[in-house]
């Protein structure tokens, strides 16, 4: 019995896979390694003996709208719940501070019309750090 073999077929190895693992590694070295900053000067800071006296925080201005749709500011109840009369005690309260925040602490069942009037007085004054109070849910365990 004679066996033939054929000349021309050479065997071959697959590399295309190999070649794909090898840039995933490249790409996972290349996003974890650390980048030295090199290229940064040193700066040594000069020292002083005394420090230097910061200016007070100014008090805190805090809207509050309540149920009713009653305005307070700073806890002093304003005599109606017109625009006009918050704009006034907000500016009596500020002066001319537009940089301090500002917390609108309204209550949970006071209408969205008057907390969106408090947040359009403020934004017309140029109050641009508005913060809103909430308090944390205390939701049940899951056992």
């Amino acid at each position: 019995m004679k066996m033939q073999t054929r000349r021309d077929e050479y065997p071959e190895i697959n590399i295309v896979s190999l070649i794909d693992v090898f840039l995933l590694l490249v790409v996972f070295f290349m996003l974890s390694s650390k980048f030295t900053d090199e290229g940064r000067l040193r700066v040594r800071l000069p020292e002083a003996k005394s420090v230097p006296t910061q200016q007070q925080p100014a008090e805190p201005l805090v809207v509050t709208v309540t149920e009713a749709g009653t305005y307070r500011v700073n806890g002093k109840e304003l005599i109606n719940a017109s625009p006009e009369t918050l704009r006034s005690a907000l500016v009596k309260e500020a002066g001319t501070n537009r940089a301090a925040p500002v917390t609108v602490r309204a209550d949970g069942r006071a209408m969205y019309q008057a907390v969106v009037t408090a947040m359009d007085v403020l934004g017309r004054l140029g109050f641009k750090q508005i913060n809103f109070a909430t308090v944390k849910e205390d939701l049940p365990e899951k056992t």
